[in-house]
């Protein structure tokens, strides 16, 4: 029989700052600053998730010259349901940010 975790705080604070992006893809800067994690909570975290089919990632080439390609993440099916059914709980930080708009 395998048991499952609870998710912790941090999980769905990033669960809901990826469910609240829907398709758009978020770099993980963009992540740590909404659910308010540090990249050494938030990386381990993202690759977790990935690895048990709740994000995809890809590499994305930057739109400026002279920066690295980075990591870019977004919820698959499963893991919108995940997140839907584990919003952050009253406990949790209130340091989600919605996204503003860009143009």
């Amino acid at each position: 029989m395998s048991r499952t975790r609870a998710l912790s705080p941090h999980a769905r604070l990033v669960l809901a700052a990826l469910l609240d992006a829907g398709d758009k893809w978020s770099h993980g800067y963009e992540l740590a600053q909404l659910a308010n994690v540090k990249s050494g909570t938030l990386y381990p975290l993202l690759i977790r998730l990935e690895a048990q089919g709740y994000l995809q990632a890809e590499w994305q080439q930057p739109t400026e010259g002279g920066r690295p390609p980075r990591h870019a993440y977004r919820l698959t099916a499963s893991g919108v349901q995940l997140a839907r059914a584990n919003p952050p709980g009253q406990g949790a930080k209130p340091a989600l940010r919605r996204r503003e708009a860009t143009i």
